[in-house]
């Protein structure tokens, strides 16, 4: 049986006040309104509820039963809605957000633990995937990809770094055994160290400099999933395998230490930073909301 909560409310307000003039009163009503909705609700339900008299109020034998029950059952109605308009004002809860391993190892660390900091009863929940996936079908509220990767009907947010690079590197060794590269094309006779996306397709190492564009395919010892054993890759270089190419980021710590040396840096391409997405711009999640504001704020950044 499907029952208007508002004429259980008006009912309630009539029966707890002894008069449909004070019913009014209490809960800001009218009386005729009042006493319409406990028609309706008396007619639904097919059964009198009130004993009415020109000078008083009184719930019949079925009316005194449902204000029992009902009286407990729509105070929690009404603090369950409380605490839902609560997370307005109050962010709480799970964000889960499906982002590619080098968003979660080069961009989180420097957002998530002031974030969390800020929102303690907010739960952040990483997927680190570097397939293309629906989002909302993986049960995420948002994610994190490149520019070409979006999906056009995805309002976008600048998260983290707006300029990154590619690097190519090899461990010193490496480079004094075989030679350093002067062009990419010199590539061709290396060792490279590539990688393959979960979609089965490689990764293209593409350079540029001056308008010059070069695009290599590469081949060498070993093949790696990008992402999952992208580190297995970085580490052979570090032993002197063969060259990596890879964000630069990523390989930064190795260049500083000297583990690993840049390999034709004057050819390094740029791109765009990434961007966190989620599907419309009504009723988006307090916890998302939250994370967005703080990313867009200097200090999120």
């Amino acid at each position: 049986m499907k029952t208007d909560l508002n004429d259980l409310n008006a009912f309630l307000a009539v029966a707890r006040a002894g008069g449909f003039r004070d019913g009014a009163r209490a809960s800001g009503g009218s009386a005729s309104g009042l006493s319409e909705a406990v028609r309706r609700l008396e007619g639904q339900l097919g059964v009198r509820l009130l004993h009415r008299t020109t000078r008083s109020v009184a719930p019949t034998e079925a009316g005194r039963r449902l204000l029992e029950r009902l009286g407990p059952a729509l105070g929690e109605v009404a603090a369950a809605l409380d605490a839902v308009e609560g997370l307005r004002d109050r962010p709480a809860g799970t964000l889960k957000l499906n982002v590619p391993v080098s968003a979660a190892r080069l961009v989180l660390p420097a957002i998530v633990p002031a974030f969390l900091a800020a929102y303690p009863e907010v739960r952040l929940e990483v997927l680190a995937d570097d397939s293309f996936v629906d989002v909302l079908a993986a049960g995420c509220d948002a994610g994190i990809r490149y520019d070409e990767r979006l999906e056009q009907d995805m309002i976008a947010v600048p998260i983290g770094p707006r300029v990154q690079r590619f690097a190519a590197a090899a461990a010193p060794g490496y480079l004094d055994r075989r030679g350093r590269p002067d062009h990419p094309r010199d590539l061709l006779g290396h060792a490279c160290l590539s990688g393959r996306f979960s979609s089965g397709a490689m990764m293209a190492w593409e350079f540029e400099r001056d308008g010059e564009v070069v695009r290599i395919d590469p081949a060498g010892p070993l093949l790696v999933s990008v992402g999952a054993a992208t580190d297995l890759a970085v580490d052979a270089a570090i032993a002197g395998t063969g060259i990596v190419n890879l964000f630069e980021d990523w390989l930064r710590p190795h260049f500083d230490r000297g583990a690993l040396e840049p390999v034709l840096e004057s050819w390094w391409p740029r791109f765009s930073g990434p961007f966190l997405y989620y599907p419309g711009r009504r009723l988006v999640p307090p916890p998302l909301r939250a994370f967005i504001d703080f990313i867009r704020a200097p200090a999120g950044r």
